[in-house]
């Protein structure tokens, strides 16, 4: 990430990334008071860094040791910059071996909760007692400290579990207080912010909107923007910021594919076109669609069919619109909008063997077309997901949209298994709809990840009035989780699964069984396809 894609406004934090699991999790515990961070490659150079003009550094974990030989090393110019500097687990031992002091291998590794004891006062732990639950994930330790430096806190196991240079403004915690593990790991995290670091809290979705609206303005000028609007909750917000900073001459188009659930095109005329009074495009090319998916039963190639389809459809109406006139003018787009979002510029940044950020393509559209010559518009890359949702209620979206759940690129494509046709559309489409309405009326929708139905490839004999039936059957699936790496099924009330079954059986012609997928994320996806 490029020093021209973040904020110039707001005094930064430098996350230097050692290939931690929990690297965005520290982030965003830093973003949450209200301090803009930012990460970066481990081997960042001191050049870029300075470009940066950070306020403080975090050096992240890590798997790795620092003796190993491919060891992740920074710059050791970092420690040169007279900046405070926090360096955890992995990054602690960095720090500790670059400025003189002995990593080994413990004898006995620290995994799991654990107990701290504060032995000297420091600012990091300024109100916090005499002892904390942390949580640790290590198997070396520092066992001897560099020059200047103390130890403030130790474990059972790790006599430098927390040290510091106080004039330097250097510190080291061998545990990880971003997770939620360490119940005051916050205020740890705050306590560096602002009694060490004296940031501000100046990161507020308020003022990223104005900022965001006003580097839009500078980027594109007087030249128009298209964008692929799915009605999911990051190309809408994309939508209505874009739209708030430049107006008309932004223009969405929307790629009715055949795919999506009921009413969607009409909510998403009815949001954007009429009420926000956006320029939009609808491509209803649900018979192209089901024309290319007709007999495709694999997972992998309904997803290819799909993403080469939606690109072919998107070129087609750029070209459509391209041809219209504006204002006596040929109306030309030299801007392509994405709601792409910070875990999507960072989750592919690769430790082992491959340190240079790789920034995947994205569902929007695809990705960007071969031949398609756009620049691109992405003014959600700073944020996370629950930012973006802020910020979209802030810009008047409503709950349904800023707070909807998940829904696949590839639609309800692979939320049916096996063959896909307009009748097993239909019953999917009706059943899910009962799903999500349950759901809500319920009060269960916003408080879970997903939920959702899915159509299987099974028929089972069922009884019906006096007649006997030979019907389809259709699976609940409804998942709590986090970021969507891991989840766990949701016990939800009998009376609430009684009525979602009742409701699919009764109301949904050709569903006579319904099941419920009470499998983990791993090892079982939370998506069916």
């Amino acid at each position: 990430m490029s020093a021209s894609s973040t904020p110039s406004v707001h005094s930064r934090l430098l996350i230097l990334d050692f290939g931690s699991q929990y690297t965005q999790v520290i982030a965003r515990r830093i973003r949450e008071c209200q301090v803009y961070s930012q990460i970066v490659p481990f081997d960042i150079s001191i050049e870029e860094i300075k470009k940066l003009s950070p306020r403080a550094i975090v050096l992240s974990g890590g798997p790795s040791s620092v003796y190993g030989k491919k060891a992740p090393h920074p710059t050791t110019e970092l420690f040169k910059l007279g900046i405070p500097v926090l360096g955890i687990c992995y990054g602690m031992q960095l720090m500790g071996h670059h400025l003189g002091g002995k990593v080994e291998h413990s004898e006995r590794r620290e995994y799991g909760m654990g107990s701290l004891e504060i032995l000297a006062k420091s600012a990091l732990f300024k109100g916090l007692g005499d002892s904390l639950e942390i949580w640790n994930s290590h198997g070396d330790k520092l066992t001897k400290l560099p020059k200047g430096f103390r130890t403030v806190a130790c474990t059972p196991n790790s006599p430098y579990a927390a040290i510091e240079h106080e004039s330097k403004r250097f510190f080291g915690l061998q545990f990880h207080p971003e997770v939620v593990h360490t119940p005051k790991g916050r205020q740890i995290l705050s306590n560096f912010l602002f009694e060490v670091c004296g940031f501000e809290r100046d990161w507020t979705m308020g003022s990223f909107i104005e900022e965001a609206c006003a580097r839009i303005r500078e980027q594109v000028g007087d030249e128009h923007v298209i964008l692929g609007l799915s009605g999911g909750v990051d190309s809408s917000v994309a939508a209505a910021l874009i739209h708030r900073a430049i107006g008309d001459q932004l223009t969405c188009v929307f790629v009715n594919n055949g795919l999506l659930r009921a009413n969607e095109e009409d909510a998403v005329r009815k949001l954007f076109g009429d009420n926000f009074q956006m320029k939009l495009r609808v491509e209803d090319a649900t018979a192209r669609f089901l024309s290319k998916l007709k007999g495709v039963t694999d997972p992998e190639r309904k997803r290819r069919i799909i993403g080469r389809e939606f690109i072919s459809v998107f070129e087609d109406a750029v070209k459509k619109l391209t041809s219209k006139k504006s204002g006596g003018k040929e109306r030309k787009f030299k801007f392509l909008a994405q709601g792409t979002l910070y875990p999507d510029v960072i989750e592919s940044v690769a430790i082992a063997g491959n340190p240079a950020a790789m920034i995947k393509s994205h569902h929007n559209v695809g990705g960007l077309p071969k031949g398609m010559k756009f620049k691109l518009v992405e003014p959600l890359r700073e944020l996370f997901k629950d930012e973006v949702r802020e910020v979209g209620a802030q810009l008047g979206l409503p709950k349904e949209v800023v707070l909807r759940q998940p829904f696949p690129g590839p639609g309800l494509a692979v939320r049916i298994l096996g063959n896909i046709t307009k009748e097993r559309l239909r019953v999917l489409r009706e059943a899910d709809s009962i799903v999500v309405a349950e759901m809500k009326s319920s009060d269960w929708y916003y408080k879970v990840w997903q939920s959702f139905a899915v159509l299987l490839p099974v028929r089972s004999v069922g009884v019906m009035g006096d007649e006997r039936t030979y019907e389809n059957t259709i699976a609940l699936r409804v998942v709590e989780s986090q970021d969507g790496m891991t989840a766990d099924w949701v016990k939800l009330p009998y009376d609430l699964l009684a009525r979602i079954s009742g409701r699919i059986i009764n109301e949904v012609k050709g569903v006579n069984r319904v099941v419920y997928d009470i499998s983990s994320k791993p090892p079982a996806t939370i998506e069916w396809e």
